[in-house]
C-alpha cells in the first residue's frame, strides 16, 4: 500500500516533527497539516522556526530550514479516533530516525507521543526519555479539533532550544 504523504526527512536535520497520521484534507491536498483551522504552518512561524508564514503546500521548502515531517501512519488518512493499531508504522520510524539521525523529535500531539511511546499519561515538553536516542519533545496538537487543549508554550519552549543547539553549534 503506498503512503499518502511522503516523508520529508534527510540526514542532519535539527528537528522532525511526528505526527499520528494525515488528516482527510491532507492526504486531499498531498500536503501536511493542510485543513484551514489547523494552526501548524501559523505556529511554526510564529514561534520563528520558520521566518515566513508558510502554506501547506510548500511543505518540501522547509528541509532546507532543517525541518522534516513523518507520521506514525503512514497509508491511511483520517482522524485518530479511527486509528488501529494495524495502521502504525513505528518501526518504520524507527529505522528512517536511525537512519537520519535528526537533532529533535517533536510529536505533534500527545497521542501520537504515546502510540510511539506505549506509555499514557505523558506531560507535554521536552521528555526525560528519548526515541531511538533523539532528544524527544511532545507538543499540543495544533488540529482544530484539539483546540480546547491548545497550548503554544511547549512550541516556543521547543523553539528556543532548537535555536540555542544550533547557536552552540556554530560556536
Amino acid at each position: 500500500m503506498a503512503d499518502v504523504l511522503e516523508d520529508l526527512l534527510a540526514d542532519g536535520l535539527r528537528i522532525v516533527f511526528c505526527g499520528t497520521r494525515p488528516g482527510i484534507a491532507s492526504a486531499a491536498r498531498q500536503a501536511y497539516y493542510a485543513k484551514p483551522g489547523n494552526r501548524f504552518w501559523r505556529t511554526l512561524h510564529e514561534v520563528g522556526l520558520t521566518p515566513r508564514l508558510f502554506a501547506a503546500d510548500e511543505y518540501r521548502l522547509l528541509l532546507p530550514l532543517g525541518i522534516g515531517l513523518t507520521d506514525l501512519a503512514k497509508t491511511s488518512a483520517g482522524q485518530d479516533s479511527t486509528l488501529s493499531a494495524a495502521e502504525l508504522h513505528i518501526d518504520r520510524l524507527r529505522a528512517s530516525l536511525e537512519r537520519h539521525r535528526p537533532q529533535c523529535l517533536a510529536f505533534t500531539s500527545k497521542n501520537a507521543a504515546e502510540l510511539a511511546l506505549g506509555r499514557r499519561n505523558l506531560r507535554f515538553g521536552l521528555l526525560d526519555e528519548r526515541f531511538c536516542g533523539i532528544e524527544t519533545h511532545v507538543l499540543p496538537s495544533t488540529s482544530g479539533l484539539a483546540t480546547s487543549h491548545w497550548d503554544i508554550a511547549p512550541w516556543q519552549a521547543l523553539a528556543r532550544r532548537v535555536k540555542e543547539e544550533k547557536r552552540h553549534a556554530a560556536a
